[in-house]
């Protein structure tokens, strides 16, 4: 009996399409899936006549595999792939390799490593984005572990994988353990930003405008056109789902889905990462709230007949008496506005890879992440050649925003999502998202953060925390010793005259 190349667990939509890419790139598939039927039905159906060797014992599964062994989970997160580590290690041998390709926390990566390599079994955690379709026909591939671990399936993970337009794979090995997982945590975070963003602008269109789901979907196709800078998959299923209709009222399907954005975890994860290093990430957080007061629907349906916000209606021109502007002009307004808040949500991302990479010891090529995101996955996007040319020509960016290129569009072009968030403002709508993505930019562009400034003494009035000086109005550098070190101060509040006296440490 032939034995199989590689082998997978969990046959679920995206391990079913894994296995059928495989098996269409010419591998041969061994599969087991906890609950045998499930096994059978795709044995039975869209495996049927192919290359795919069913099992319904992990002993005729392992037995099935070619050495060095290669094993790939395709597991909810959490106790299942500890689960199945554990009954699969009794049935390896040292120098096989256990492939986590779920959404699993990159913590429980490191950790999973760690406790693999005492046993000798290699290890790697490996982010796969692009949904069913993805995976089918080629999805993005974001695998960390060891080097050697890598080196056993690169080829089959280069022939599976999404090839961007110039032909170049979109896989890549990230670093060490946890370093495959963090990054598809952080794109995962990016897309929920990116939906976000996308569904307030659609949002304002709506109300500001008046305008119908149809006309937002078209609008929506146009800005998906093959030059445009906001060309995106996101854009373009935004796109076709809008205008999808109602198979019962012939209304377009999404007036009729409940306002509930449900969310699975990773997003979550992204802000708690960003909280442990000191990376602010509003527009990702902003997404992820917004997704939470989603899911509060009796709250919100209570509330709004207690808070009723005055609403400017849109009456031909939007925002009378303020800055009435004509509908086409508003247009193009969320268009460039979008782009802007999605520069800076991508911006909020690279820069928690940065912190982590430091961190972990992750030693990510950003460059490089955002070659492989440019096909397969959610947020693949034209904008990420941008990313990826910023990040080739200097890999010492201290932030996306200082690319020279991305800069020069975001000075030029920063008031216009201003005025679009004051528009959707005037309509009485949230934009969360966008709102945040503004008050990034124009943080990251302060030189003195006079709000911080008077938190800083707020913090030493009530607590003695102490705080730092600047040199002058003009002069925005901390005061600092001879030898570099930031001297501190700490104001005697309760005492007569207030004396001031320096920290010392």
């Amino acid at each position: 009996m032939q034995k199989a190349d590689i082998g997978l667990i969990g046959v679920e939509v995206m391990g079913r399409s894994l296995v059928l890419n495989m098996e269409d790139k010419g591998y041969t598939v061994a599969v087991f899936n906890r609950t045998g039927e499930k096994t059978r039905a795709f044995a039975e159906g869209p495996a049927k006549g192919k290359k795919i060797i069913p099992t319904y014992d992990l002993k005729d599964f392992v037995a099935a595999l070619d050495k060095p062994r290669k094993i790939m989970l395709m597991v909810k997160e959490g106790a299942p792939v500890d689960s199945f580590i554990e009954k699969l290690l009794p049935l390896l041998d040292k120098g096989d390799l256990i492939i986590d390709g779920g959404n699993s926390f990159f913590k429980d990566t490191i950790r999973r490593n760690a406790y693999l390599t005492e046993k000798g079994i290699l290890f790697i955690g490996t982010g796969v984005s692009g949904g069913e379709e993805g995976a089918l026909k080629g999805p993005a591939i974001i695998p960390g572990g060891q080097r050697e671990a890598y080196a056993l399936v690169e080829k089959i993970f280069i022939d599976i994988s999404a090839k961007a337009y110039d032909g170049a794979p979109c896989v890549a090995y990230i670093g060490p353990d946890g370093a495959g997982h963090f990054v598809k945590m952080v794109h995962n975070g990016i897309e929920y930003g990116d939906m976000e963003m996308i569904g307030e602008c659609a949002w304002v269109f709506r109300n500001a405008l008046g305008m119908s789901s149809g006309e937002i979907a078209d609008i929506m196709g146009e800005w998906n056109g093959n030059n445009d800078i906001l060309r995106s998959y996101l854009v373009e299923i935004t796109a076709d789902s809008m205008k999808e209709k109602h198979k019962e009222t012939g209304e377009h399907l999404v007036d009729r889905v409940a306002d509930i954005t449900r969310m699975k975890g990773t997003g979550t994860w992204t802000i708690q990462s960003a909280l442990e290093l000191l990376v602010p990430v509003p527009s990702i957080a902003a997404a992820v709230f917004s997704r939470e007061m989603s899911q509060d629907k009796d709250l919100r349906l209570k509330m709004s007949q207690i808070l009723t916000l005055h609403a400017q209606k849109s009456t031909g021109n939007v925002g009378e008496g303020l800055h009435p502007l004509p509908r086409e002009e508003i247009i193009d307004l969320g268009h460039d506005a979008l782009y802007i808040a999605k520069i800076a949500s991508y911006a909020q991302g690279m820069a928690l890879l940065q912190a982590a990479s430091k961190e972990y010891k992750f030693n990510l090529n950003l460059g490089e992440i955002a070659q492989i995101w440019r096909a397969g996955c959610i947020i693949r996007a034209q904008f990420l050649d941008e990313i990826t040319k910023a990040y080739q020509d200097n890999p010492d960016l201290p932030n996306l925003l200082a690319d020279p290129k991305i800069a020069g569009f975001v000075c030029q072009n920063l008031m216009k999502l201003a005025r679009f968030i004051g528009i959707a403002h005037s309509a009485g709508l949230p934009v969360m998202a966008l709102s945040s993505a503004y008050d990034y930019i124009a943080q990251l562009a302060s030189p003195v953060l006079f709000s911080a400034q008077v938190a800083a003494l707020q913090r030493d009035y009530f607590g003695a925390h102490g705080y730092f000086k600047i040199n002058g109005p003009n002069d925005p550098k901390l005061v600092t010793n001879a030898d570099g070190k930031v001297r501190e101060y700490h104001t005697e509040w309760l005492f007569d005259g207030r004396p001031e006296k320096e920290i010392t440490k």
